[in-house]
């Protein structure tokens, strides 16, 4: 008969370490939008469009470049569309 109060232990150990890191990650979601409306708000002062596609395409290779495992390029690329779908449809402060 398996151990199912290790499994039950170890279970709750990884969401504990889940609940951290969805801390992090949502401030660091919210560090990186303030930082596209700032450049939002750049762009036209420097006489720039504000969707550059060429700059999305540099972001996911940069990510597909960075990433370990265990999510394949197609997952992040993904997770990061909608990260930029959501940023362009943000309003400005």
């Amino acid at each position: 008969m398996p151990d199912t109060s290790h499994a039950r232990m170890e279970l709750e150990a990884h969401r504990a370490a889940i609940d951290v890191i969805d801390r992090q990650l949502v401030a660091l979601i919210n560090e990186r939008a303030g930082h596209s409306l700032a450049i939002r708000e750049l762009k036209p002062t420097l006489g720039m469009k504000l969707y550059d596609p060429a700059r999305e395409g540099e972001i996911f290779e940069r990510i597909s470049a960075y990433s370990e495992g265990p999510l394949y390029d197609q997952g992040l690329r993904e997770i990061y569309e909608t990260l930029l779908k959501v940023m362009k449809e943000t309003p400005s402060a």
